[in-house]
């Protein structure tokens, strides 16, 4: 039974934050970091103290992890980069809110370089027992991934065991992160053994000025069973220090952060809870409950969490249509008037917005991302608003230009640019994907239905527009970096001049119907007035579509990836792992890579179709490699078997940290079905006939750290997971079963009980008179009967399915303790 554990998070923005540039400014960004590893970096707001990054993250993770940090920078050109101050958050704060996370402004604490601690220490333990006198026995064997201290990116560790007042140091192993010492301590244990404590401190020796502590571990000794040797790899932990309450402001974060770990079973175990979902749409009735309807009810994740979750089930099983059509019939006859129509974040909604995204990102940047490219590189300063012209030229001392010659040069760059998003929009039918062509197509026949009259012939453009427009396009525009059009925010200039492209998008997914809210966007009314009317022929285009030209397999086309299908592309340097002693500008060679599901590949040029080729099944690991082995940042390694067997690497080098982590990611992801994956490498490199990290001289030498092959970011570009997404809903279902044993079994039992009591003699009336039961509407009782019956049936079928699932993991959950105990019996 796999375990998985995530963490989602959002960053979304600070305030108040000190100013560290001579402006009295900052260019803040975040750092991401589990147990000290740095896994992703938000993008850069310039010249703000108070950021909005607004990035979301989901961090698939190994069960083990303790600590989330986010830190705050402030980004030099020309200097290191400046650290304003961390959040730091520890796994047990995470797992005492699971169901909602937290979501708050976190305080900016000042980082402490004795709080800086990572790595684990490797001991073996004995408790000699001779003659009822106790004597500890420490071997200190090694360490691994122990934090950087020195500027070249190492350390030079040794450790010091401490016992009553004596201390005893191991000898200090120069420059590396991975010591290995093989040196024991005994200590004669006085007074109670109970009362005994060992510390044992890791520090990085120092020529000139302190030693810096590393992380320190406390023994027990009365722990141990007596003349019992326990070999122990501990995590070091950090001082206890105390908040500095007196210290400066230096501002909030406010972030949301959900950690869940889920255990998944074996794919049987959720197909009953699967064969439910799907019939729940492929038999759905009007009026009646389905596990739709009754996991609405009692979910506390976010609705957009649980509409990805639902979207992608429904994906594998091949009935997302059916599913969409369900939940937005629904809504549809829940709406008194078109004006209420879709306005609202239900379950509905936050399917469609889902489902555009995980199958509409390729269409969204085909279409947007020319355009969004050129306003980005022309970076023209743009305004409609008279009230910020003034403004505007005293700050970019634009003398020369009167409010007119603004007004006129703003006013035809926008429209350009409006133009050239329109004119993509309107030549895109045929990019667009052939199953969203058709859930809009049924989207648009419900509200006909629903709406029929003439006097809201507008309703059957603006139900698609709303969503295509208002939801997809319009916030990719506003924000390119969450939908993965840019790697960066737009800086202030340029997000204005998003922030009115998207003011017009959103009046031209209106209809124009809402133009006059904004004064100053006059001048653009002509283009909007015009598109408005051009997109309906769009609209109409659009959904002219039959069933029967969807391609086959277009319906399942995210539940795995297709064997030759590009997952991600893009140019880095690499560099064979060849033992070369001098690292010279001509070492590393510029790649263009293209990653499938079945092959890592890359030649000189995107054009050349000879490429040299990794097969994915023959890889082992991919790992990062420590910036000292090359002198090199954003580097990372693939250890692959070539077709003789042997170990071959293959490093290669990121153009930044969001880039090395996003090709970590996505190769790992396809390695996932490999079983002879390494569970240590080298972070290192073998240079001068020695490994770079732990100084071994043998080049076959077992890995000195442990593989992170479960560390992956989330993407939309992720294939399906149909037990992790069923577990998901598992988990809020059973965290709702007792709302609704009450709302759907209990209550029924007692609408039951009250028909049973009109049936006896004497106690038929209505309005107090006594009639004979033959008066009542019987057909309307029968009927009333029967959805009391439905009811309760799928209520109990739900709640049979989620107790099978529950005992289930209570089972594998005995069978790992007892495994546990055969393999530790003593512990």
């Amino acid at each position: 039974m796999a375990k998985n554990t995530s963490i989602y998070l959002r960053v979304g923005e600070g305030k108040d934050l000190p100013a560290k540039d001579i402006t009295g400014s900052s260019d803040p960004y975040c750092l991401v970091k589990i147990d000290n590893e740095v896994v992703a970096r938000t993008a850069t707001v310039w010249k703000t103290l108070d950021p909005f990054w607004g990035e979301e993250y989901t961090l698939h993770l190994p069960s083990g992890f303790h600590n989330l940090s986010l830190y705050v920078y402030d980004e030099d050109t020309l200097s290191v980069d400046d650290i304003i101050g961390k959040v730091s958050l520890d796994k047990e704060l995470l797992d005492n809110n699971p169901r909602a996370g937290i979501e708050k402004w976190f305080k900016l604490h000042k980082v402490n370089r004795d709080s800086e601690v990572q790595g684990e220490v490797h001991i073996n333990l004995t408790l000699v027992e001779e003659n009822k006198h106790y004597t500890f026995r420490c071997q200190v064997i090694e360490a691994r991934d122990l934090a950087a201290k020195d500027k070249t990116g190492t350390s030079d560790p040794f450790a010091k065991v401490t016992y009553n007042g004596t201390n005893k140091s191991t000898q200090t192993i120069r420059r590396t992160r991975f010591p290995r010492w093989y040196e024991t301590f005994d200590f004669e244990i006085m007074g109670p053994l109970k009362d005994a404590v060992i510390h044992l401190t890791v520090w990085d020796w120092d020529r000139l000025g302190n030693n810096d502590y590393m992380g320190r571990i406390e023994l027990h000794p009365a722990d141990l069973v007596p003349n019992r040797t326990y070999d122990e790899w501990l995590r070091l932990k950090p001082r206890q220090i105390e908040e500095d309450s007196d210290g400066p402001d230096l501002g909030s974060l406010r972030l949301k952060v959900r950690c869940s770990e889920e255990r998944i079973l074996p794919s049987q175990y959720y197909q009953p809870l699967i064969d439910l979902l799907v019939e729940s749409v492929s038999q759905a009735q009007p009026e009646g409950p389905t596990p739709l309807n009754m996991l609405e009810e009692v979910m506390t994740l976010d609705k957009m969490e649980v509409a990805t979750t639902l979207v992608k089930i429904f994906l594998g099983q091949g009935m997302v249509l059916p599913f969409l059509d369900v939940l937005i019939t629904q809504e549809v006859k829940r709406a008194k008037d078109t004006n209420t129509l879709f306005r609202g974040n239900t379950l509905a909604t936050k399917s469609v917005d889902q489902f555009m995204k995980v199958i509409g990102m390729p269409y969204l940047h085909e279409t947007l991302g020319p355009v969004i490219d050129k306003i980005f590189n022309e970076r023209k300063l743009l305004e409609l608003d008279p009230d910020k012209f003034d403004h505007l030229r005293r700050r970019l001392s634009v003398k020369a230009l009167s409010p007119n010659q603004m007004l006129e040069q703003s006013t035809a760059t926008l429209t350009a640019y409006l133009v050239s998003i329109i004119n993509c929009i309107l030549m895109s039918v045929d990019r667009c994907p052939p199953i969203m062509r058709l859930a809009f197509k049924q989207l648009r026949k419900r509200v006909e239905d629903r709406f029929p009259d003439s006097e809201h012939e507008d309703i059957k453009y603006l139900c698609i527009s709303g969503f295509l427009f208002l939801r997809f396009f319009a916030p990719a525009i506003l924000s390119p970096k969450l939908f993965s059009l840019r790697e960066q925010h737009a800086d202030k200039y340029v997000s204005r001049t998003l922030t009115l492209l998207a003011k017009a998008i959103q009046s031209i997914g209106n209809l124009g119907a809402q133009l006059g809210k904004e004064q100053y966007m006059q001048p653009l009314y002509p283009v909007i007035m015009d598109s408005a009317i051009r997109i309906r022929d769009f609209l109409d285009r659009l959904i002219d579509i039959d069933e029967e030209e969807v391609p086959p397999g277009e319906v399942q086309q995210r539940s795995v990836f297709h064997h030759t299908m590009t997952i991600k592309e893009g140019y880095l340097r690499k560099r064979r792992g060849e033992d070369i002693a001098v690292i010279t500008p001509f070492t590393f060679k510029k790649r263009y890579f293209w990653l499938s599901n079945e092959t890592l590949s890359y030649a000189k040029e995107p054009e050349i179709e000879v490429r040299s080729t990794i097969q994915i099944p023959r890889v082992c690991a991919v790992e990062t490699v420590d910036c000292n082995a090359f002198q090199r940042p954003y580097m990372m390694q693939v250890i692959y078997k070539d077709s003789e067997g042997n170990h071959k690497t293959l490093y290669m080098q990121a153009k930044d940290v969001n880039d090395m982590h996003q090709w970590l990611s996505a190769i790992r992801k396809t390695c996932v079905s490999n079983t002879h994956m390494l569970d240590t490498f080298h972070p290192g490199a073998y240079r001068g006939s020695r490994w770079t990290c732990c100084l071994q001289t043998a080049k076959s030498a077992r890995g000195c750290s442990k593989t992170h092959s479960a560390c992956t970011l989330g993407d939309w570009r992720d294939p399906l997971d149909p037990d992790a997404e069923t577990q998901t809903i598992y988990s809020q279902l059973l965290l709702g079963r007792d709302v609704l044993r009450s709302k759907y079994l209990e209550s029924s039992d007692l609408g039951n009980a009250a028909a049973d009591a009109m049936n006896k003699p004497g106690n038929r009336t209505v309005n107090g008179d006594a009639k004979d039961f033959n008066t009542v509407d019987q057909s309307g009782l029968k009927k009333s009967q029967s959805f009391h019956d439905s009811r309760m049936a799928a209520a109990a079928t739900l709640l049979d399915v989620i107790g099978d699932l529950e005992r289930a993991h209570q089972a594998f959950e005995r069978r790992e303790k007892e495994r546990q105990r055969e393999s530790f019996p003593d512990s």
